[in-house]
């Protein structure tokens, strides 16, 4: 029940709030909705509004905005109609650049998104970050020659706090070759002494080293919602550059292709679960940027290939053939489908390989 509830939590707030994007640009832009749904396949629940149908269809594993004049309708025999070139409610009929708007609403929402789920969960636990305790050290270096031993705590450098281990190494890379005084509390008996090191200059970086490492304790300290809000604006850039030098080393073939499906995007959901509400909001943090770039990638039926056709329609100051544009985006939505079962289906053998 508990991973039931999860994945329709975090499918539900990366596919609502992107989709969001769409609906409420295309309304400032004076486009006319036509359907807001989530899912896909046959209409379970649905409401009419003055001039949007809200539903909640079959297969969630998605949603889309209908948008007035977007895509070609099919009348009464069939054929396919395209909305009147003068009709100011017409998506086509709009500027390149409100379109692109548009369109790239809902893929900046799921970046949105993450950033909201970071700076909710700093807000409430505090920013994880390392304590500053020594974890190990290296033999010869100066803190290893001064006596410093594993679990000890270094409090201060020069009479200057270091409460975290990201403080206690920004001090010690700015003061190469240097004698500094550390604060320790010592690990046997908590009794504080202070220690005269000399750093090392490194060769490469030109930082002061005194050759320590951190213990894997994470300490989480409480912080004001402005700084709760620049770490996780900061959090969300890092994982957005990760993500994307994994993408290019995949597609490279520098690293192995290993790409889940819904299946296992769930095991992970639910995992994610056990651990926590906490660790379940910076989840759906990580898998929103995941959606967001995903989408601005230019393959047919995404957000990015409408960008891409937005863009070439802006350089050559006319559209392309609308008919030819939407027989596109239906190919590469079946083949977006295809690759989706396909992904699944590994997924499924995936999980009978590891029951065996």
């Amino acid at each position: 029940m508990l991973t039931t509830l999860a994945i329709v939590f975090v499918f539900g707030s990366m596919v609502m709030i992107h989709e969001f994007g769409h609906y409420i640009v295309a309304k400032w832009i004076g486009v006319k909705v036509i359907e807001f749904s989530f899912g896909f396949g046959p209409k379970i629940l649905g409401y009419q509004g003055k001039e949007t149908l809200y539903a909640w269809r079959l297969i969630p594993l998605g949603g889309f905005v209908k948008l007035y004049g977007m895509d070609a309708e099919a009348d009464e025999q069939g054929n396919a109609v395209i909305a009147s070139k003068t009709d100011p409610r017409s998506f086509l009929n709009k500027p390149v650049w409100q379109r692109m708007a548009a369109i790239a609403a809902g893929p900046i929402m799921n970046f949105v998104l993450a950033i909201i789920m970071f700076v909710s969960v700093f807000a409430y636990l505090g920013i994880p970050t390392q304590s500053n305790v020594v974890g190990s050290l290296v033999k010869g270096k100066p803190a290893a020659i001064s006596g410093i031993e594993p679990g000890d705590r270094i409090i201060a450098v020069n009479k200057e706090l270091t409460p975290d281990w990201a403080r206690l190494t920004e001090v010690i890379h700015s003061k190469p070759n240097q004698i500094l005084s550390l604060t320790i509390e010592r690990a046997n008996d908590k009794q504080r002494q202070t220690i005269s090191i000399k750093t090392e200059k490194d060769a490469q970086t030109g930082n002061g080293m005194i050759g320590i490492a951190p213990v894997e304790e994470v300490i989480y300290v409480h912080a004001s919602i402005l700084e709760a809000t620049r770490v996780g604006i900061q959090r969300s850039v890092d994982f957005t550059k990760l993500i994307v030098v994994s993408l290019v080393q995949m597609i490279t073939g520098k690293i192995p292709a290993d790409v889940g499906g819904p299946i296992m995007i769930a095991q992970v959901i639910g995992e994610g679960a056990k651990e926590g509400f906490s660790n379940l909001l910076g989840l759906t943090g990580v898998l929103s940027i995941q959606l967001g770039l995903i989408n601005l990638f230019p393959i047919p039926a995404l957000d990015g290939s409408r960008l891409v056709f937005l863009l070439i329609e802006g350089l050559r100051g006319k559209p392309l053939n609308p008919e030819k544009e939407n027989m596109i985006h239906l190919v590469g939505f079946v083949l977006l489908m295809g690759l989706m079962l396909a992904v699944t289906y590994k997924d499924i053998v995936r999980l009978f390989v590891k029951a065996g």
